[in-house]
């Protein structure tokens, strides 16, 4: 971890990327300061500081209903155009939110309040909210970026500061969009989405869970809660060895195994965690599940795997913080997470942004153990 944590993030840069301000964007910029020896949350900062307002390159998923929605993606998505995709661009506001609880002594506050300030305005969100409910639209970013969006408003929820206050209700009519749209989708779910990359349920339905809770939203958390249920719990075996495919940046088994931590009592769930995960050893050893190779960071596909070294890690903590102290197989699940962790946070940095426009999101969901309770 000390390897990369020295590197430094190409000096003084503007929110707008490294360097000058682009072309297209007529908004003064905000320098970023220096990160702090050692300080990894100012190193995850600035990768988000530096693309949540880069519009360019940028990879939309978009349905085009005729001409006039041929426009770039500042004008079609005013928030969340940045950090090359929707999804990555919610994932860093929610990283910078998440810094400015974990660590509000930070250098880099002033420019993530900049930052957050320009992207949440009453008129963006009403872009945002008026773009998904386009026709064509209604499987929008669901269900990787929706839930991301919901944990997103739940990071701004949980703070009793007055401007985050005003911000997650901005978000708000976005927000309520988003719920009902998943409550009317999932009783139409006939089968859990069992992928590596975005579609995965498993994951989304974590994060969801933990916003429904943090808002107070009972019954979509009894609808999350009894859909996972539904689908897993009677999984058994599940086949850790052909893990992980060659694009992963999630784990099935692993963020499977997270949710439902969530939804069973901790005897129930140490059993049925022995019946899916019957290889999680009990003498504490790690190569039962070793970590993701990158053979090449500049491809934008195959750096996916430092992504599940990451999620892997914080999955594993949290599975291991779901059973009984004395339980003979959490040495080994978190020696384990450690090994993924130091393998993921290692690969963290801004040499390539086919891997900085979104993993400094998942090491900063790890280093803060915002799965877990982290405050």
């Amino acid at each position: 971890m000390k390897n990369w944590m020295g590197l430094a993030l190409c000096g003084a840069m503007l929110v707008t990327g490294c360097g000058a301000p682009e072309a297209s964007d007529s908004q003064e910029a905000v320098v970023i300061p220096e990160a702090r020896p050692d300080a990894v949350n100012d190193r995850f900062a600035r990768l988000a500081l530096t693309c949540v307002h880069k519009e360019y390159p940028n990879k939309i998923s978009h349905v085009l209903n005729d001409a006039g929605d041929a426009r770039p993606p500042s004008e079609l998505t005013p928030a969340f155009y940045g950090c090359f995709d929707w999804h990555s661009s919610v994932h860093g506001h929610w990283l910078l939110a998440r810094i400015l609880k974990t660590d509000p002594q930070s250098p880099m506050k002033p420019a993530i309040l900049a930052a957050l300030d320009r992207s949440f305005t009453k008129e963006n969100i009403a872009a945002e909210l008026k773009y998904i409910e386009g026709e064509g639209r209604k499987g929008f970013e669901r269900p990787y970026g929706t839930a991301w969006l919901l944990q997103l408003v739940a990071e701004l929820d949980e703070s009793d500061d007055p401007k985050l206050k005003a911000w997650r209700e901005t978000l708000r009519p976005l927000e309520e969009k988003i719920v009902a749209e998943t409550q009317a989708w999932l009783p139409k779910l006939a089968y859990p989405i069992r992928l590596g990359t975005h579609n995965q349920s498993a994951f989304a339905f974590g994060l969801m869970l933990d916003y429904a809770r943090r808002t107070g939203n009972a019954a979509f958390e009894k609808q999350l809660a009894d859909k996972a249920l539904e689908f897993h719990r009677a999984d058994v075996n599940c086949p850790l060895a052909y893990e992980p495919s060659g694009e992963d940046f999630l784990s099935p088994c692993l963020m499977e195994a997270d949710l439902m931590r969530r939804v069973m009592p901790q005897a129930d769930y140490a059993a049925w965690l022995g019946k899916f995960l019957p290889e999680i050893p009990a003498d504490g050893s790690t190569g039962w599940l070793k970590p993701g190779e990158v053979r090449d960071p500049t491809d934008g596909k195959l750096v996916h795997l430092d992504g599940v070294n990451l999620s892997r890690a914080w999955a594993m903590e949290g599975i291991a913080s779901a059973l009984p102290s004395d339980d003979p197989r959490i040495p080994a699940l978190l020696a384990t997470a450690k090994l993924h962790a130091d393998s993921g946070l290692k690969a963290v940095s801004d040499k390539n942004y086919e891997g900085s426009h979104w993993l400094g999101s998942f090491a900063t969901y790890l280093t803060t153990k915002r799965g877990i309770g982290g405050s």
